[in-house]
């Protein structure tokens, strides 16, 4: 019964929500901006990006620490996995402060480099200066998040998805528009709202961890004492997660960079199709983190004789939802779309793109489904070379598509659907003809 649907459902449900209130950031950003102008479109999906790819590291090291601690609680060793939180937490934040650092001195060059105009380059520079402040929250975070999750005890993340929306959404109103008698920052208040919305979050699981968590069951002490071999044992498990986050990440920023290229209008375009995009797929990647827990969970209970029927459920259950987004997508692009701006001709040009990524969230629920289920079985290196070979042909595909042949921007989204398919094709082979069972972490 612990691998059924229904604890699928139970497990993968408060996941959603918290994926929802993460994405919800960048959501709620695009769509209050996309009433400001086309420049602040574009300016918030580079600057949005640049800070995704350094957050994507955090998440990646989060993964990696979900399932050490996934095994431990499969194997009832619970003490142990307040030791990965804590060690983790510790990392995540030297990792921070690094990245900080690092990035007030480089983005501005980096940036130049890449973006064509002028415009839109200060617009981004101006809103991740302030965006990038949110890294020394939001990498706590992900460890929060990744230890509710490898104890099954996700209902906390319902709440604190609730928490960060409602923070965001309050404070993109007030701060974009100056409401409540605050002053109308634009571009900027949406990233201060974002970093305040991550702080309040940080907060929430604070209180939540300190009052309502056994601290004696899963060894969380108020001391601390920095145990290196603990933290190398995370990496040795996440570091592949890590470059396997970052890497699609740096990617979409070299897409984005490239619709640039093409045009401020089509910029803007690929910013809300994307938007909407993340927010359809955040159902299917609940499911995807949850096979990759449950998994976890099963080789650790001596269960492996049932991670392909675990597998084999969830995948059903994530197309079945892939499918339905899909479809409510196709029938009603013009309404999803009105939600990011007015512009009549921003809506009747961003229609085919729509259509595209409909198509390519289908694959996309299968495939996630699979090549999360390879680092549930703890082979994250695996995992690792999966994703680079269907990132190398996805960035061909973009230079090809954008740079070269200058294709609309709805037949660049069609990289979508061939990186999917071969993130597919590449799980399915590692799962059917690979021994993935006796892997050991």
């Amino acid at each position: 019964m612990l691998y059924s649907k229904r604890n699928i459902i139970k497990v993968s449900y408060p996941i959603f929500l918290g994926l929802l209130a993460q994405n919800l950031i960048n959501v709620t950003d695009t769509a209050f901006l996309g009433h400001v102008g086309e420049i602040e479109l574009g300016a918030s999906a580079i600057g949005g990006l640049y800070y995704i790819c350094l957050f994507t590291l955090a998440f990646g090291f989060s993964v990696g620490a979900q399932i050490l601690m996934a095994r431990r609680n499969g194997e009832g060793n619970y003490s142990r996995i307040g030791q990965v939180l804590t060690q983790g937490t510790a990392f995540s934040m030297m990792m921070a402060a690094a990245l900080l650092a690092i990035s007030y001195f480089t983005a501005r060059p980096f940036m130049s480099l890449m973006i064509s105009s002028d415009t839109i380059l200060e617009a981004s520079v101006s809103f991740f200066s302030i965006r990038m402040w949110g890294l020394l929250f939001s990498f706590a975070n992900t460890m929060f998040r990744a230890f509710y999750v490898a104890i099954t005890r996700t209902k906390v993340l319902t709440i604190n998805a609730i928490v960060m929306a409602a923070i965001n959404i309050a404070l993109d109103y007030a701060l974009i528009f100056g409401k409540f008698g605050l002053p109308a920052m634009g571009l900027e208040g949406a990233a201060l709202a974002s970093v305040m919305a991550e702080a309040g979050s940080l907060l929430f699981f604070f209180i939540y961890t300190r009052y309502a968590v056994d601290y004696r069951k899963y060894g969380l002490t108020v001391s601390f004492t920095p145990d290196f071999r603990l933290i190398r044992e995370i990496l040795n498990v996440s570091v592949f997660m890590m470059l396997q986050q970052f890497i699609p990440l740096a990617t979409w920023f070299v897409f984005f960079l490239a619709i640039e290229h093409l045009g401020q209008r089509e910029l803007a375009i690929a910013n809300v199709v994307r938007s909407i995009y993340i927010l359809t797929l955040i159902p299917v990647q609940a499911l995807s983190t949850t096979v990759n827990t449950i998994v976890s969970n099963a080789i650790g209970h001596g269960m492996t004789d049932k991670v392909m029927t675990i597998i084999r459920r969830t995948l059903k259950m994530s197309l079945i939802l892939g499918t339905f987004c899909a479809v409510a997508m196709s029938m009603f692009p013009d309404t999803l779309l009105s939600i990011y701006t007015e512009s009549a001709d921003l809506i009747k040009d961003a229609i085919p793109s729509v259509y595209v990524i409909a198509a390519a969230i289908v694959i996309a629920a299968m495939s996630n489904v699979c090549f999360y289920s390879i680092s549930g079985t703890g082979n994250t290196k695996a995992a690792l070379f999966v994703e680079i070979a269907a990132q190398i042909i996805y960035l061909l595909f973009i230079i090809v598509s954008s740079w070269v042949l200058r294709w609309p921007v709805e037949a660049c989204f069609t990289c979508e659907i061939v990186y999917y398919a071969i993130l597919l094709a590449g799980s399915v082979i590692y799962l059917k003809f690979f021994n993935w069972r006796k892997a050991e972490i």
